[in-house]
């Protein structure tokens, strides 16, 4: 009985790991519709309208793929899903009772987004690292960061770049300027909280932030990024 318990059990795990790689090498190539996240908002209040529009990267402006980049995780590009530095700062910020930025890298946030719901237990966040592992190891970088800036939230209701742009700028996700692209990262650390226009001074200094951490960045491309790793 126990031995039909454990193989019943090996099954299940094996079936489940099968079904999970299945279902990012599939989104690797087809729009992310809809994620977890969406629906939990939905159920929460019914009435609140999702806007969410899938558009290709190339059709996201540089400045805000940057800005995200330049303030969410500048070592994006070159780490392997895990930004070990970040996370030991964050735990040594932790036990000295400081307030730090978190270690989720862009990866996590998008394993966490597109798979997984919101939450801090310790199941969620190995599923997370388990996630996390597989989009890098079956998606491009580009792909990750199209991903992310296509589901995340960026306000009550918004979900990706190009419903954010119109919702707060009226205007398409590629044709965000600078400043822009900077007030829309500037709210990702609770986007139902903050706005991104009109900004409130609190966004105003994390967008002014950002917008030196973009300069200090630099130009950001992946082919640039690409051909600095062969030089190096």
């Amino acid at each position: 009985m126990i031995e039909k318990i454990f193989r019943f059990v090996w099954k299940l795990i094996a079936g489940l790991i099968l079904i999970s790689m299945l279902l990012v090498v599939l989104l690797n190539w087809l729009p992310v519709a809809f994620t977890p996240l969406m629906g939990i908002r939905y159920l929460e209040n019914p009435e609140e309208h999702i806007r969410h529009t899938w558009v290709p990267r190339e059709e996201i402006s540089l400045p805000l793929q940057l800005a995200v980049v330049a303030s969410e995780d500048q070592s994006f590009v070159n780490h392997n899903g895990f930004d070990f530095k970040a996370i030991e700062k964050a735990i040594e910020g932790n036990q000295e009772g400081k307030r730090v930025r978190g270690a989720s890298t862009i990866s996590q946030q998008t394993a966490k987004n597109v798979f997984l719901w919101p939450g801090r237990n310790w199941i969620r966040k190995g599923l997370e690292v388990y996630f996390t592992f597989l989009i890098e190891t079956f998606w491009s970088k580009e792909r990750i960061l199209e991903v992310y800036l296509n589901s995340i939230e960026m306000g009550p209701g918004i979900y990706g770049a190009e419903a954010a742009a119109r919702y707060w700028f009226n205007k398409p996700a590629s044709e965000l300027t600078t400043f822009e692209a900077a007030a829309i990262a500037a709210i990702l650390p609770n986007p139902r909280q903050f706005k991104a226009n009109p900004a409130s001074n609190y966004i105003e200094g994390r967008k002014s932030w950002i917008v030196r951490q973009m300069k200090n960045y630099g130009e950001f491309s992946f082919e640039k990024e690409k051909n600095e790793r062969v030089e190096n």
